[in-house]
C-alpha cells in the first residue's frame, strides 16, 4: 500500500542484467507505482556519455527520475520511495528498526556487491576478479544470514522491508556465479516468501555457471 502516487510515470534508466537496477524495478513493482524502464546501453558506454552523465556524475545505474527529482545509487533510491511512496512497513520510522534495515542496506553494499554480486560479474559479463575469493565471500555471507534468518522470516524482522528488496536480487541468481544456494536452506525459503509478494517481478535468468 502507498501514501502517495506520482504524477507521471517514474522513469528507470537502468540494465536488464542488474542486479542493482532490478532491485528498483522490483521495488517499483511491489509498490504498484507507475514507471518507464529506460535501458542504458552499456555496451556502448552510454552511461560514460554527457547525457547520462548530466543524470549522474558517476556515470553508473540506476537513476530514477520522478518528477523534478533525479537520484543515483539503488539503496539510496530504495530508501528515497520507500519514504515517499511506501507505507512504514518497508522503512521503520523507529530508531532500531530503521538501523536494522540499514545494516543490512550495507551488506548489500558490501558482501554481497563483493561477493555473489561479483562471482556472477566473472561469468555473465568476464570481470577480471579472483573466482575462489569472490564465492568465498559469498558462501561466508551466506552462513551467517543462514542463521539469522533461522531467527526471523526477513532480513529485519517479522516483515519484508527494503533490507530484502536490496539483497535479494544477487543472492537469488548467485548459481549464475558458480555459488550454490543448496546448503542454505533458509535463504532458500526466504528468496521464496519474497517471489510470493504481490507485485513481485524476477530479473531475467542467464543460463551460466549453475544456473546453465
Amino acid at each position: 500500500m502507498t501514501t502517495a502516487r506520482p504524477a507521471q510515470p517514474i522513469k528507470l534508466h537502468g540494465f536488464p542484467l542488474s542486479g542493482h537496477s532490478h532491485r528498483v524495478e522490483l521495488f517499483l513493482s511491489l509498490l504498484g507505482l507507475p514507471f518507464e524502464n529506460l535501458t542504458v546501453d552499456l555496451a556502448n558506454k552510454a552511461h560514460k556519455q554527457p547525457a547520462f552523465l548530466a543524470l549522474n556524475r558517476f556515470g553508473q545505474i540506476p537513476v530514477i527520475e520522478d518528477g523534478d527529482v533525479v537520484l543515483a545509487d539503488s539503496n539510496a533510491i530504495l530508501v528515497y520511495l520507500a519514504t515517499r511512496y511506501g507505507d512504514a512497513g518497508w522503512l521503520p520510522r523507529d530508531p532500531v528498526g530503521a538501523a536494522c534495515v540499514q545494516r543490512w542496506l550495507s551488506v548489500a553494499a558490501g558482501q554481497v556487491a563483493f561477493g555473489p554480486a561479483a562471482a556472477r560479474l566473472i561469468t555473465v559479463f568476464k570481470a577480471p576478479f579472483n573466482a575462489e575469493e569472490v564465492c568465498t565471500r559469498a558462501n561466508t555471507l551466506f552462513a551467517v544470514m543462514e542463521g539469522e534468518l533461522q531467527q526471523a522470516p526477513y532480513l529485519a524482522g517479522n516483515t519484508p522491508t527494503i533490507a530484502d528488496i536490496a539483497n535479494y536480487t544477487y543472492i537469488a541468481h548467485a548459481p549464475e556465479g558458480n555459488v550454490s544456494l543448496q546448503p542454505y536452506p533458509n535463504i532458500r525459503a526466504w528468496l521464496g516468501r519474497i517471489e510470493a509478494l504481490p507485485g513481485f517481478v524476477g530479473m531475467k535468468k542467464t543460463p551460466i555457471g549453475l544456473a546453465a
